[in-house]
């Protein structure tokens, strides 16, 4: 059996009529906002839809143990606090107390913290 081959037409000229009389900054501002456009449902999905087995598995892959993973989801949980993401509460608390990632995960499954002293790492604006 034979394909056909289909030869697409040429119309590049005229999909980027609206885009010809633009700037090099109007053209790369158009092109952020396309973008924020297309990310920003990606991140609300991200930021709306996890579970206790995701946060583990990206503290799993920033080096911490099952175990020590599974401790600091909990404490992460009864801080109300899983939609935040498990690794952006860790890195939050190194980044606040001049910790290393691995000193501030375990410092958080020892309970070093509590779940206030957790929440507060988020009081200073929306994006926290």
């Amino acid at each position: 059996m034979r394909l056909l081959s289909l030869k697409r037409e040429d119309d590049f000229q005229k999909r980027r009529e609206h885009l010809a009389e633009l700037s090099d900054k109007e053209l790369k501002d158009k092109f952020w906002q396309l973008t924020e456009e297309i990310v920003d449902p990606l991140l609300n999905l991200a930021r709306n839809h996890t579970s206790e087995s995701i946060e583990r598995s990206v503290l799993l892959r920033m080096g911490f143990s099952s175990l020590e993973a599974k401790s600091i989801v909990n404490k992460i949980v009864k801080a109300e606090l899983l939609g935040k993401g498990a690794g952006h509460v860790v890195w939050k608390l190194a980044k606040k107390q001049n910790l290393k990632i691995k000193e501030a995960g375990l410092a958080i499954s020892g309970g070093k913290y509590s779940q206030e002293d957790l929440q507060n790492l988020f009081t200073g604006g929306e994006n926290e």
